[in-house]
């Protein structure tokens, strides 16, 4: 029993094993041979995925580079066009040397068609076309140069079709980049640069690029503006679309890979076996291809680098570039000279940084907490402190870092040194200065013989009491005289004294060097101190002068002698504009007004002579110009500019009843204070 007991269950367990152990031999073989046809498929489909996903990536890296390139070539043309700009500004060149700059500029930059100077009228001032042919602009490009007149920056034109451009392209897409042009607040007209489309792709896109893409340039419609294809169309496989960051123009890079997307092998049974077969002498020569490839395009990309990199080290702009916590990664060699601090000392700081002044630490502390929120002022100024404590004003211009995948990596700022310009502006405000006190000198000197004729009446009159006064005591002498009789003289002397040094004290104050100092001031009493030299001038040319001042005016927050300079300038003016009309309409008025609306004080001087010719009107603000023989051409230009000091205007227009009417405005000091 025993032994049945223990072979009976044995001998199902025996006929149980082959069959488990046929199924695991036919499972595995099975298992490898889907797992190897998995594979066979499997690496076609994944090989055509990484290299349409290389392409892909390879085109979006070589679209940056171009547009960098791009971006990096037109930056430079905008830098020398804003410099010549400045010197035009500045008079500082003639008409020949104007030419021989423009002319360099296109020599310098082939993608640039033309480069002009024209005036606010539109008239041609300068070109680079020795010619000089008519230039006319289009109605966008008009438009532009209207917004950069107010703005005060350089802005491009969106690109758009032209005819007649040249006989070498009788039709083409143009682009203008404008620079408005400002001589101290007067604009004299637009520095004005024509870009060809075709020829920026052309002379931008390196041949290399250009060879394997076809390379496009599209508006916001996507509407082709210019186009290269040296090796045929885009098959549409493999595109980016990269926006060039033009300020007031929409243009976006767009490149089109020639080729195909990757195609699996039609049999893929005969197709592993010649992969098989020759996989490893494939896999050699394209590693070896792949190689030789990665180490051109990386011996190009350290070649661009090299030349980027000398090209930073040779600006004058210094270059500041941090990441999202404020922690700086890059600085050129003119940041480190505007700080006086080394590169090894700035790179990977976090603030405060040690350039940082200590009593604009809580500026500099504000605009760091905006950036750590994502907030930051594309332009402002401040200043920076070197190792040796010498405080440098600078210019900032900060702009967001991106990243291939459009993801912002940090900030770029581009740093300015602006300490000639500041020491430009505070001699420039000293000059003027200086030419307010001269044109006090000179308006005292004009009315030198009208005072001395006012002077010589108040003394002639104590001279005459006072010898009345003198006769009394001898007549009455040896007896006491008579006090009655005395005092009236006495009075009289006294008063003519108080007016001669009334005179005396208007005209010391009216002349005298002082800064300048904005307080609250009441119109009648900016009148009141000058009335006496007004009415002087008034009496000697038998003009009647009178004032309309409303008693609830409010002050003006002004500079005193300033504002008294204006009013005496119009008034003398007035004053002589009637000095050929008839007696009976020779009134001068002064009418004051407020507008609570625009929170001014408006103050008109009115004559009724001889008004202002078209062609007088169109330079009267002009310096140095004048229609009198003796006039210096200054008294209106220092009046407008005391005007734009205190921020209002100076205007002028026509008389209905004859003569001409100027006015002023001032901020009033209750809209100050709200």
């Amino acid at each position: 029993m025993t032994s049945t007991h223990s072979t009976t269950p044995a001998a199902p367990d025996a006929r149980r094993r082959p069959y488990s152990s046929t199924s695991l031999r036919w499972l595995l073989p099975i298992m490898l041979v889907l797992f190897f046809l998995a594979i066979l498929i499997w690496l076609p489909w994944q090989a055509r995925q990484m290299e349409s996903n290389e392409r892909q990536e390879q085109l979006i890296a070589d679209t940056l580079w171009v547009e960098q390139t791009i971006r990096f070539q037109l930056g430079r043309d905008e830098e020398s066009l804003r410099a010549l700009g400045v010197e035009i500004s500045g008079g500082h060149l003639s008409h020949a040397q104007l030419h021989e700059r423009m002319a360099r500029l296109l020599k310098n930059g082939h993608e640039l068609l033309r480069v002009v100077w024209l005036k606010p009228d539109g008239q041609l001032a300068g070109s680079s076309d020795p010619l000089s042919t008519p230039v006319e602009l289009s109605p966008a490009s008009k438009a532009t140069a209207e917004i950069t007149r107010k703005t005060r920056r350089p802005m491009y034109t969106q690109p758009e079709a032209q005819t007649h451009v040249s006989a070498a392209a009788p039709s083409a897409v143009l682009m203008d980049y404008h620079v408005p042009l400002f001589r101290g607040d007067e604009y004299i007209g637009d520095l004005v640069a024509t870009y060809q489309t075709s020829v920026m792709l052309e002379e931008m896109v390196p041949w290399w690029f250009a060879q394997d893409n076809q390379v496009s340039l599209v508006d916001r419609d996507d509407k082709v503006l210019a186009r290269r294809a040296a090796a045929g169309p885009g098959h549409g496989v493999y595109t980016h679309k990269r926006a060039l960051d033009l300020p007031g123009a929409s243009v976006t890079l767009v490149t089109d890979s020639v080729k195909s997307e990757p195609q699996l092998l039609p049999n893929l049974l005969v197709g592993s076996v010649i992969v098989l077969s020759l996989g490893l002498l494939w896999s050699l020569l394209a590693l070896w291809g792949h190689i030789s490839k990665r180490l051109a395009a990386e011996g190009a990309l350290r070649q661009q680098m090299s030349f980027r990199t000398a090209m930073e080290n040779s600006l004058v702009t210094g270059l500041r570039a941090r990441d999202l916590e404020g922690r700086i990664t890059y600085v050129n060699p003119a940041f480190c000279q505007i700080v006086g601090y080394p590169a090894e000392e700035i790179v990977g700081k976090l603030p405060p940084m040690p350039y940082w002044a200590p009593e604009a630490m809580a500026e500099y502390q504000s605009r760091f907490a905006n950036v750590l929120a994502g907030k930051v002022t594309p332009q402002f100024e401040t200043f920076f402190q070197r190792p040796d404590g010498e405080r440098v004003p600078v210019l900032i211009f900060e702009a967001p870092l991106v990243d291939n995948d459009g993801k912002q990596t940090g900030w770029m700022g581009s740093i300015l040194d602006i300490s000639d310009r500041k020491r430009i502006e505070e001699l420039n405000r000293q000059q003027q200065e200086k030419l307010q006190a001269s044109a006090r000198l000179a308006t005292m000197g004009e009315i030198a013989s009208m005072l001395a004729h006012e002077l010589n009446q108040p003394l002639a009159a104590i001279s005459s009491y006072t010898t009345g006064a003198l006769n009394l005591i001898e007549r009455d002498a040896p007896g006491p005289v008579d006090a009655t009789l005395l005092k009236p003289a006495l009075e009289q002397a006294s008063a003519q004294a108080q007016r001669a040094g009334q005179i005396i004290r208007s005209v010391h104050g009216f002349v005298k060097k002082r800064e300048p100092l904005r307080q609250e001031v009441a119109v009648a009493s900016l009148l009141d101190s000058i009335r006496t030299l007004i009415e002087l001038q008034a009496r000697q040319s038998y003009v009647s002068f009178r004032t309309e001042i409303p008693a609830d005016l409010p002050p003006v927050r002004a500079d005193r002698v300033m504002i008294e300079q204006v009013l005496l300038n119009l008034t003398r003016n007035g004053i002589e504009a009637m000095s050929q009309v008839p007696p009976q309409r020779r009134i001068l008025n002064v009418v004051a007004s407020y507008d609570a609306e625009a929170g001014q004080v408006s103050v008109a001087v009115i004559d009724q002579g001889h008004g202002i010719p078209d062609d007088v009107a169109q330079r009267l603000f002009s310096p140095f110009f004048s229609t009198k023989a003796e006039g210096m051409g200054m008294g209106l230009n220092i009046c407008r500019t005391a005007m734009e000091f205190h921020g209002g205007a100076l205007t002028f227009r026509a008389n209905p009843q004859g003569g001409t009417i100027f006015t002023f405005q001032l901020p009033a000091a209750t809209a100050q204070v709200d």
